[in-house]
This record gives C-alpha cells, structure tokens and sequence, in this order.
C-alpha cells in the first residue's frame, strides 16, 4: 500500500512541475511579445523575464553537464549563444533561443508523464478476492492469500484469481487477456486456467497451481514494466552533432579574437552560431508529420516514435481484431443427407437466440442479416457449458454446440459430415454440429474475416522496406490459414504475452528494429518492448493503446503504409534542415570573421535560417503517400 501512494505522489509531482513549465513558458512568450511590440514602459528589456525563467535552468544544466560527465550537448552550445547575446546586447535574441529550447523540453516531459498508465489500468485487471473451500464450506479471501493446493471456486461472470487446474465442472472462458483471441474456449475438468481471464456461464472447481507473484497476470504486468524499462531513449541529432559545433565555433571566435584583436567579431560568431535553427531542425519536422498523421487517423502519443518507426525492418501483426475484423462470420452452411442448408441454418438460429455466447450470437447475426428474416420461435432453452445449448422450437427438439455434445446424446456424426468439418477446422474455424430431433441436420462452420484492405496494405509495407510477421495466440492451423491468404511467410502461432515479447527480443538482438502492432490486453507488453507500438484505437483495449507509441484511432489499417512513408519523409526533412542550419552557420562564421557581418546583421541571418527550417517543416502538414508498386511515396 506505501509503495502503491508512493507511486501516486511521485506522479502528482510529475504533473505538478509540468503545470509550472507551462507556466513559465506562458510568461516567457508573454514578455517576449512585449519585447517586440515594446509594449511595457520598463526600465530593462522584458525578453529578460525569458532569460531569467527558461535560460538561466538551461545554463545551470549544461554547467551541470559538463562539470560531471564532461557531457556536451546542443545546451552547451545555446548557453554560449545566451551569453554571448547579452553580451552585445541582444536581449531578445537571447529570450527567444531560451523559450524555443524550453519548449522542446516541455514536449519530451509531456511524454514521459504518461509513462505509467498503461502499467496501471492493467494493476487494475488483478483479481482481488477468491472463493476458497475447505471443509466443504464456502469462504470469500484476498486472492493474494491464495496458496498453491488449495481449492476454489469460480462462478459465472468472474475473473480467474489464479493459475490452476479445474477440478469439477464445465464452462467457457474469456482468454482474450492472454491470448488475444476473442471467442472464449471451452474447458472441462483437466484443463488449465488463467488468472485474469474470465469464466462466462457455468460453475467450476480448481486447484490453485501459480499464485501471487507467479500467477499469469503478474507475469504480465512485470513484462510490461521491464519493456518500458528497457528501451533506449533516442538521442537527437543535434545532441549527437553538439560536441564537434560547440568546439568549431570556440575554436573560430578564439582564433578570430587573437588574430583580428577585436572582441565584437569574436562574440558575433558565438551569436551566429547560435543553433536555433539546428534546434528547430527536428521539432518542427517532427510536430508537422505529427500534424499529418493525425489528419489520416493515427495519434501519436511519443515525441519521437515516428523516428524510430523510420529505422523499422520488422513489422509484427497480432492477427485477431488487426488483420482481420474480430468477429466471427459464419462461412460455410454444409447440411447433412435430408437436409436442406435453409432448414439447417434456420434450425441453428432458433436454439442460439437466447445464446449469449459470442458464437451463438454470432450465428443469429449472420441468419438475419442473411435472409432478412427473426428467428423461428423456440421455448424450452437450455445451456450446457463447454457443450452447446437446446430448444423446443415447432415441436421438435434442437441441439447446437460441439461434437462432444452430439456424442453424449448418442447423434450419430456420418463420415461425409466429419471430412467436411475437418476440412474447416483445417482453415482455423469453429464447427457447430445441429441435430433435429436426435437427427443430425449438419453443420455450420464460424470465423474471423480478414478485413478487406489487409492484402493490399501488407503489400505496400513490404514495399517500403518492412517485412510483416504474423505473432498470434491463435492455433497454427487458423494462423497458417489467414497468413497463406495474405501471403504472408514468416508466422508464430500459439503465442502467449511472454512469447511474443520474446520474439521481438530475438529480432532486436539481430540488429532489427521492430514495430508491433496489435488492440489487445495480451499485446501490451510487445507493444512496449517493440522500438515502435501501434495499437488499434477502435477495437483496442485501454491497456493496449496505453502501452503503444502510436494509436490507430479509428482502426483504418490501409493508413499504415502512409504512416511508415510518413516517418521516412520526416527524417529526410530533418536531415535537410540540418545540413541547410550547418551551412548557414559556417557561411555566418566565415562573414563574421572576415568583420563583413556585425552582430546586428548576423541576428537577422540567424532569424532567416530559422523561418526557412520552419517552412520547410511545414511543407509535411499537407504530404501524401503515393504507392508506385516498388515502394516510392
């Protein structure tokens, strides 16, 4: 609990100094405007109310930098440029390299404050009590103080305390917190559960096997802190450059200064060599790409995942909910002798009508939506967890659930009917067997669809450099089938939050850089191992899009392809900007050793470098990917 308020105070002060960065830049702009338009009849320039509140922290942490680690960065070289502009007297020159360095600061803190959300809305997935019995009596306790051996029990609509083992009785359970897969999974005694995952309609009995710390869940939640931990944080280019500008630009004024004999020129190659444009360079490409990319439905929710996303070679799919639509279909209507597929089908969405498993549901869907008709008129409903249901409908009896359930009500299945349903079960579907007064009628085949742009966006990623790479906690014969339809080559089946974190581990450690991209509770921790999380907005858990850099928001997957393109264009734009600030600063020190170029003259080239790195930016607000076949945008 100590630790648990702990957390929750050092968060409010995360948020409490980013209020006060906000504040001060507020004030900052506000007397730099007033430096402007000399609005304010003061005895000193208001741009010093910039230099004091964004400037002066700037100096005290490149001093900081350099005393400890001897650490140059970009600081290093825009504390010179503050010192050197008042200096000269160029007050508002110094005020404005202050505020535009400060700002970027504020951007990169906004970042870091969400940090922990994700981590927390899945602390809030723990089961917090469970049912013990001993002595045949029933006693509700703290799911920590749950030991291994002991027995629980589980009831309809509850979330699994721990991992174990059912016991006595048949249900259904909701695994999408592990697996991802949305159809829940029957289980029987001898079958294991998951703590986290839900039981849906009937009672059951289990033996406690992982508890606490080693349960599924904590797993989970230890996966996503040491994958947020873990990743490297992106050192800018103007940090990685600062070392060699800030010793060229000394160098210059020094030489200049004993050679000439005159200060001033000295003091204006500091002045010009401030970095403002080089410091511009990547925030304002970086804010426009942002800018587009929210114009075709992605938030970026990480300053700089649209730099990692350029470096990216890998891209991970979940498939349920991403590369296909997340809720089954029924595919194929095959009627056994006797029966006619119209009879068979109407038959099934009689008995699944007071259904409220997500298959049922799913076969009266797809019969209304079909022929345009309700449901025949059924009484008499009944449910066997982990078998299927019954009704009376025109008085005849109808069963609708799995082979189990045919079995055990002595329906024979005939030979034709199994190799039919086989074949299904071949291509990753669900079978529900029906039988009309102890008749078999056939059966009706369920699955995922792929969603209709899939193919087509795959292909242009491919194009762009990306391969993709199927990871899914859904069996192999469903996950070969739906990545033999979009050609997809390399495929991970079977895969819980641990293997799929662990394979895009494996790539790293290879020297790839990976994008994940996937809506669900189990993709979180891949999603913040990966160099690049992308999760679905519209179908996504909060968890999930918590997790990732990027959220797709309104789950239009053919954007992807722009995206990647996107953040290509943006590091081209950067680089550009960069080597036009360096340029212009090295012409500037030329002019101003030479004494063509006086401080004043200097500012306004300093001034014309930053609004010519600004437009350029600018110009990816309005960007379009156009795919050629070979990649090109």
């Amino acid at each position: 609990m100590r630790k648990q308020i702990a957390e929750k105070l050092e968060h409010f002060l995360e948020l409490g100094g980013i209020r006060k960065e906000i504040l001060l830049l507020i004030i900052s702009g506000a007397a730099l405007l007033a430096s402007i338009f000399n609005l304010l009849p003061l005895p000193f320039n208001p741009a010093w109310a910039a230099i004091i509140l964004c400037g002066i922290p700037i100096i005290l942490e490149a001093a900081a930098g350099l005393i400890s680690s001897f650490d140059i960065k970009a600081d290093v070289l825009v504390s010179l440029a503050l010192i050197a502009s008042v200096c000269i007297g160029e007050d508002f020159a110094a005020g404005e390299v202050a505020f535009i360095m400060r700002l970027g600061g504020l951007l990169e803190d906004l970042t870091v404050a969400r940090a922990r959300a994700g981590i927390e809305k899945l602390i809030h997935l723990t089961p917090q009590t469970a049912h013990l019995i001993q002595n045949g009596t029933e006693t509700v306790i703290p799911a920590e103080q749950v030991q291994v051996g002991d027995i629980l029990q589980v009831f309809p609509g509850e979330t699994v305390p721990v991992d174990g083992v059912i016991l006595e009785g048949r249900t259904s359970v909701n695994q999408a917190v592990m697996t991802g897969e949305s159809l829940p999974v029957d289980k029987e005694p001898g079958d294991e559960v998951s703590s986290g995952t839900v039981n849906q309609f009937g009672t059951f009995r289990m033996k406690a096997a992982r508890v606490g710390e080693d349960s599924s869940i904590q797993r989970m939640i230890r996966l996503v802190q040491s994958a947020d931990a873990g990743r490297a944080k992106i050192v800018s280019l103007a940090d990685r450059w600062a070392t060699w500008i800030v010793i060229i630009a000394l160098t210059a004024a020094a030489l200049t200064w004993l050679i000439s004999g005159e200060i001033i020129r000295a003091v204006t190659i500091l002045v010009v060599f401030c970095p403002c444009a080089l410091v511009l360079a990547t925030p304002t490409a970086i804010m426009a790409a942002i800018g587009n990319a929210t114009r075709h439905g992605f938030l970026i929710r990480e300053g700089d995942a649209l730099e990692r996303l350029a470096k990216v070679s890998r891209i991970t799919f979940d498939k349920t909910g991403t590369l296909t639509c997340g809720i089954p279909q029924v595919t194929a209507v095959l009627e056994a002798p006797g029966f006619s597929g119209k009879e068979l089908y109407a038959a099934a969405a009689a008995a699944e009508q007071f259904s409220e498993h997500p298959l049922g549901r799913a076969v009266v869907r797809c019969y209304c939506q079909s022929t345009g008709k309700s449901c025949p008129a059924a009484e008499q409903f009944q449910m066997q967890p982990g078998r299927g249901v019954s009704v009376t409908s025109d008085g005849q009896r109808i069963l609708a659930g799995n082979r189990e359930m045919m079995e055990e009500n002595g329906i024979h299945l005939p030979d034709v009917l199994l190799q039919a349903a086989e074949e299904q079960l071949k291509h990753g579907c669900t079978i529900i067997y029906v039988a009309i007064s102890q008749t078999i009628a056939g059966c009706l085949s369920l699955s995922d669809t792929i969603r209709s742009e899939s193919s087509g966006m795959l292909r242009q990623l491919s194009g762009l450099g990306a391969q993709p790479v199927l990871l899914t906690g859904d069996h192999e014969n469903a996950a070969a089938f739906i990545a033999s339809q979009l050609q997809i080559s390399e495929v991970h089946a079977g895969c819980l939050p641990e293997d799929k974190l662990n394979r895009i581990d494996s790539f790293q450690k290879q020297g790839q850089s990976v994008c994940m991209i996937g809506d669900g509770i189990n993709d979180a921790p891949a999603l913040k191992k990966a160099d690049v999380g992308i999760a679905m907005g519209g179908v996504g858990s909060d968890i999930a899009m918590d997790a990732a850099d990027i959220v797709l928001v309104d789950d239009e997957i053919r954007e992807l392809p722009h995206l990647l393109a996107l953040s290509h264009k943006m590091m081209h734009t950067i680089k550009y900007n960069l080597a036009f600030s360096l340029a212009l600063n090295f012409l500037a020190i030329v002019l101003a050793i030479s004494g063509i170029l006086n401080p004043v003259v200097g500012a306004l080239v300093h001034n014309a470098g930053s609004v010519f790195v600004i437009i350029h930016s600018a110009l990816l607000l309005r960007w379009k990917f156009r795919f050629d076949g070979e990649g090109a945008g």
